[in-house]
């Protein structure tokens, strides 16, 4: 199968308005009531996603291989914030990301996230050998 190019600087934002749900109370990474770290993941990548997501053709995915994650800031219930993947590197098939975790002027958390191209039925057939 043969790969799409991507180009360092491809970039894309989500956002995300911080629930109950959200929360570190909810998602098991702590006891306070604020957004949680594996939300903050969670929303990083689905900015990497976002940011090849035009360029993917059908057959091809990209998955997840590594995270490193600095939370600076705690965001509380009802507050928006807003994550921007911007591409880096690109290393053969490995798509290496940076993202920023806004909300509003304060960064909330930097994240580093690469993401590995495949086909995707294959992986899936791998997975259910299993």
């Amino acid at each position: 199968m043969e790969f799409p190019e991507f180009a360092p600087g491809m970039s894309a934002r989500v956002e995300l308005t911080v629930t109950d749900a959200d929360t570190a109370q909810a998602v098991g990474s702590g006891d306070v009531p604020v957004l949680g770290t594996p939300r903050i993941l969670a929303l990083a990548e689905a900015a990497t996603v976002a940011a090849t997501a035009r360029q993917i053709p059908g057959g091809v995915t990209t998955v997840g291989s590594r995270a490193e994650i600095e939370h600076r800031a705690a965001t509380p219930l009802g507050r928006r914030v807003v994550a921007q993947a911007t591409l880096t590197k690109v290393d053969g098939r490995k798509l290496l990301f940076e993202v920023t975790v806004h909300d509003g002027d304060l960064l909330v958390a930097e994240v580093r996230v690469e993401r590995v191209l495949l086909d995707r039925q294959r992986f899936i057939a791998r997975a259910m050998e299993r």
